[in-house]
């Protein structure tokens, strides 16, 4: 029989709770013989300097910069938090999170997303959703939300 799930997403936004999902993730790619996918992605800032004018976005002149460490710190992520005998891969993008994570797993025909959930229930939570909310409700594959406490994975490993 063949692997049903051979390309698995983790988002990863640096926070304790992604690098948490990474770990978990790289158990289940082991098991699966299947490749991770680590992607970062950098939201634009967005400015209101004239409120006649609404909202808009600035390209900032470090994107480049913004850029490059990202992917240096992602890349440096999946060397420490991947095993060798894994396949990985790193991408950083620029939008918004849930469109590029949504996207990216249409375009690599991603079979398996693991995400981290906050567990928020900030004011810009309960008026906009989560990310992992807007991702379950979209991805075009299955979905799998971590949130800690993780039954029976320690995440005291991470620290």
């Amino acid at each position: 029989m063949d692997n049903v799930i051979k390309h698995i997403l983790v988002p990863i936004d640096f926070s304790h709770n992604s690098k948490a999902a990474l770990s978990y993730s790289s158990d289940f790619a082991g098991k699966f013989n299947a490749e991770i996918h680590l992607l970062y992605v950098i939201e634009p800032i967005i400015y209101a300097p004239d409120f006649s004018l609404g909202q808009i976005t600035m390209p900032s002149v470090e994107t480049g910069d913004l850029e490059k460490r990202a992917y240096e710190e992602l890349q440096s992520l999946a060397n420490s938090g991947i095993p060798s005998s894994i396949k990985s891969s790193v991408t950083v993008s620029i939008g918004k999170p849930f469109t590029e994570i949504i996207d990216y797993a249409k375009k690599l025909n991603i079979d398996l997303i693991i995400i981290s959930s906050h567990g928020h229930s900030s004011v810009e939570s309960i008026l906009f959703g989560s990310t992992s909310e807007k991702v379950v409700r979209k991805a075009p594959c299955p979905v799998l939300t971590l949130r800690e406490p993780l039954k029976g994975f320690d995440y005291k490993e991470l620290l």
